[in-house]
Parts: C-alpha cells; structure tokens; sequence
C-alpha cells in the first residue's frame, strides 16, 4: 500500500524532469535558425560529445559538445539563407584537409579517404599508421608543420578548407585565431573527452558525416562493438594489473583512474590498481610518480603491461628491468605476466573493441600459450 501512495509522486517528478530535460536539449539543439527542421538525426550509441543532424537534399549539421557547429554543404549546393552567424560552413568535397589531430588519421584510412587529407601536422616518422607514413613517402601527404606551428602559407597555397585539430590547440589559440582569420575553418575533435573508450571510436561516424561514407562508418563501428559485447559477456576475472611506463627521467608515469585506457582493462575483466588516482576535474590522463610508490601499489599486481607508445618499445624482460632493477621484484615479472604495448596503440582509435576484447584474453588466461595479440606482445 505504501508503494502505491508514493507512486503519483515519484510519476509527477519524472514528469517535471523529464519537462526540463527537454528543454535543455531544445536549448542545445537550435539547429539552423532559418526555420529547417531535420529530416533525421544520427543515431549515437557511445558517443556524447557531438551530434549530426540531416536535412533536405543532403545537407548537415554537426554540433560539438562546445557549443561549434558546422554546416556540410553538398557538392553543387547552395549555401541556405538566413542560417544562424555562428555556423561554420563547409562545402563538399572536402579535400586538401590539414590534420593535426594524430587521432582522426585513422578514422580516415577506415573509411578509405586518406585522399581528402593533403596536408599533415605529424611528420612521415611520427606516424604508425602504414597508408598515411605511405602517403607522405610519395607524397600524396605533405608536412604542413605541427599544430602549434603551422605554415600558413602553404595551407593557403593548397586552398586548405578545414584544420582538424585536438585539443591542445586550446595551448595555441592564436593559431585558431590566425586559421580562421584566412578563412580556413577550424574543427576540434574532442572524442579524448568522450566517457566510454568506444565513445571515441565512433567519431567515425561523424567524419563519415564530412565524407558522405556513413554507412562504412555504421559496418566499421558495428564490428568494435561486438568485440565488446563479447567481452561484456564474460566473467569478470578480478585480476590486478598495472599499467605504465618509465620516462627519460626515471620516473613512472600511469594512468589516471578511471581514464579511457583504465576502463578498457575493467571492460576487459582486470581491476587497475590504482584508486581515485589522479584529478578527475583536470584533463591529464596521466600520473607522475616515484618508483617506490608505484612499487608499494603494483608489486602484488597479477598483471603489468608496459606502455611502449610513449616510453619506447621494449622487447625482453631483462630490457625492462635495465630501466629499475626494482621491477624485478614485482610478481607479474616474477610469473612471466609481462605486457607490452605495440607503438600503434594510440594512433588506432578504430580498434578500440578490439583491444579490449585483446585485454581479455590476457586476464581470462587464454593469451597464456601466447606471445601475441592485437596490440600487445609479451615479454620474456
């Protein structure tokens, strides 16, 4: 009876919420401004940080979670009247794009259009994507200068439409401010701040927005969402592991808790060892520190997997403990339970599914027979 008193309330404040709700996501969603209504909107599973609506006769709206937005014009197409000032026009085909933002270049191979990017703010060494060190080797890819830096005269030379840049680009806001001053439209992917680590890999979707290639973008994702599910599936394994590398310094640099890399080991069925590690308001990902506390923590560790994209790749133990001797008494050592990173991890955001599906072999022991996997190796 007490449960059926409470009822109307609990259905009334749902109500009320629900009410305000809707009119945040009306505040949010303002669309064009000229009376247009969207056909459709993009159908989003992980992703939280931007949105894409369609319209009539091709064109789009993508919105990003810091209030930018860009409309995509189809090739022939007019630009609509009486759209809001603040939308970003950019007209299809896109081609001789400038990419600065290391993470997108392999949303772009997946989607086969690496033709659309001329101009590269990584150099032909710094990439581990084979087609795009590929492309600038022949050069079809040209170096364009890093984000900080970039030659503005040379992005002018090849009618450059669009700089996709990352979020550092918020160190370099004159840059922004000069790009955008010679016309050329400044996109900032913000998939790092995505919750979820596939929230990240669904940014497909959004340049296959830009590229007219959604429906490769829905069969890609599709893919790395099933690696998930599989793992989703399984029991939660409760191994420990520790994940890091050591800097030039000597010092161990780890992940923050609760970071995308963090939830793809919990995804995967391993507990990180480390708690409430790191600022949660800040966007560093990582933690500076001494040896001997990240001894105290992950000696015990059941797991360790070494992060060669950032400290170099290692190939044996013995290379691994010639970095601290201390690392020698740590139990995955001990065991043999040694990981590594391959050097294309962070340049992969496609494989995201499948990289947590790789974790999981190694915490469920089926990786034991095995000295490789999807972007990991062991150590022996």
């Amino acid at each position: 009876m007490r449960r059926r008193r409470f009822l109307p309330l609990i259905l009334t404040l749902c109500t009320i919420c629900s009410l305000f709700a809707g009119c945040a996501h009306e505040q949010q969603s303002t669309g064009l401004s000229n009376g247009w209504v969207p056909e459709r909107s993009m159908e989003l599973q992980f992703a939280t940080q931007f949105s894409v609506d369609y319209y009539q006769d091709g064109y789009k709206l993508i919105s990003l979670a810091d209030g930018s937005r860009y409309i995509v014009i189809p090739e022939g197409a007019a630009l609509p009247k009486g759209i809001a000032d603040d939308i970003v026009v950019l007209y299809q085909p896109l081609e001789n794009i400038y990419l600065a933002a290391t993470s997108a270049m392999c949303l772009f191979d997946a989607l086969d259009s690496l033709d659309a990017i001329r101009l590269s703010g990584t150099r032909e060494d710094g990439w581990h994507i084979e087609k795009a060190r590929l492309a600038m080797q022949e050069g079809r890819m040209l170096f364009a200068g890093k984000y900080s830096e970039p030659d503005y005269e040379m992005l002018l030379g090849y009618r450059c439409p669009l700089a996709v840049e990352s979020l550092m680009i918020g160190h370099a806001s004159e840059v922004k401010d000069k790009l955008e001053e010679l016309g050329i439209a400044v996109f900032i992917d913000q998939s790092s701040m995505e919750p979820h680590p596939l929230g990240r890999t669904e940014w497909i979707k959004l340049y296959a927005a830009l590229l007219n290639r959604e429906a490769e973008a829905e069969k890609l994702f599709a893919e790395q969402v099933e690696y998930l599910n599989d793992a989703a599936d399984a029991e939660s394994f409760e191994k420990t592991v520790a994940f890091f590398h050591i800097s030039s310094s000597g010092h161990v640099v780890v992940r923050k808790s609760g970071d995308y890399v963090t939830k793809m080991l919990e995804l995967a069925g391993g507990r990180y060892v480390f708690d409430n590690l790191g600022d949660p308001e800040t966007r560093t990902s990582t933690v500076v520190m001494e040896m001997e506390r990240f001894f105290a923590t992950a000696k015990d560790a059941d797991y360790i997997i070494y992060n060669s994209t950032i400290g170099g790749e290692v190939r044996t133990i013995d290379e691994l403990i010639a970095k601290n001797s201390l690392l020698a008494e740590l139990k995955a050592v001990q065991n043999g339970n040694v990981w590594c990173t391959s050097e294309n991890m962070y340049q992969e955001t496609t494989q995201l599914g499948q990289m947590i599906q790789s974790f999981r072999k190694v915490f469920s022991g089926e990786a034991d027979g095995l000295d490789e996997l999807p972007y990991l190796y062991r150590l022996r």
